[in-house]
């Protein structure tokens, strides 16, 4: 009878589902040309990851893709998906807001493109919990210049782009603009209740300026960036242009306010 207790306990421990602390938050706008690629890529990873769609409305058929691949990958595969194309920083506004109501204590950001390297996630975790970090920032600038097949107008645009934000702010983050990201939930926790903003290019500036500002700990590790091979850029001039003008607004206005953590929110040390 022991025996057969034991047996069944074991049973149900080995076939009781694992529970990814990880969530990949993927923003999608007519990314059908990589999108179950970059799914497929991501489940094949030694770590366990789950992944968060968030789908602006692809005309192009991106939504109906990840709906049918959920009944292969259930409980590690979600799509949410919106009424139209409303922005990059309200989209990760967005998975953010699902991630922490779902208990997630690593969060990410990545792109559907593969211009981030998925095999780069375990790296970022690692980061995270080796080195006590709050906030993982996946950095092109890091180690010089990391860029595989941009325009040398645009690398430009962006590297410089990340000077003026580190002038400006005093931040000493290499990659300011940077979209490959790994936090604890902890910080999403505290800003969770800020008013962000900028909701376009600058979403991500100032996501870390008030992650520098709060005192988490935040470290950058360096990958390699690669310009998309499929599907067309998001990426205008115009995004830019309104970068800089918030990154001004936004310094101003840190200085009439104070940035003081709960208790029960302390940074990593």
């Amino acid at each position: 009878m022991i025996y057969l207790s034991n047996m069944l306990f074991l049973h149900n421990l080995i076939n009781e589902k694992k529970v990814s602390d990880c969530i990949v938050i993927i923003p999608t706008y007519n990314e059908k040309e990589n999108i179950k690629q970059i799914i497929l890529k991501v489940f094949s990873l030694v770590e366990d990851f789950n992944i968060l769609i968030i789908d602006d409305n692809s005309p192009d058929g991106t939504a109906e893709i990840v709906r049918g691949l959920i009944p292969l990958y259930k409980d590690k595969l979600f799509l949410v998906e919106r009424v139209g194309k409303l922005g990059l920083g309200t989209a990760y506004l967005k998975g953010f807001e699902w991630s922490l109501e779902n208990h997630y204590k690593y969060i990410f950001e990545m792109d559907a493109d593969f211009s981030h390297d998925p095999n780069d996630l375990v790296r970022l975790k690692q980061a995270c919990i080796e080195q006590g970090a709050d906030l993982v920032i996946g950095s092109r600038y890091i180690s010089g210049i990391n860029v595989i097949n941009w325009p040398l107008r645009r690398v430009l645009m962006s590297y410089f782009a990340s000077v003026f934000v580190r002038k400006v702010t005093g931040m000493r983050i290499m990659d300011t603009t940077a979209g490959f990201i790994c936090y604890r939930n902890t910080v999403l926790e505290t800003l969770n209740a800020e008013n962000i903003k900028m909701k376009g290019y600058g979403f991500q500036i100032e996501m870390k300026f008030k992650t520098w500002k709060y005192g988490f700990k935040v470290i950058e590790i360096p990958i390699i960036f690669t310009d998309r091979k499929e599907g067309t850029s998001k990426m205008t001039g115009g995004i830019f242009g309104e970068a800089f003008s918030g990154v001004i607004k936004m310094k101003l206005a840190s200085f009439f306010r104070t940035y003081k953590l709960k208790p029960n929110r302390k940074p990593t040390n």
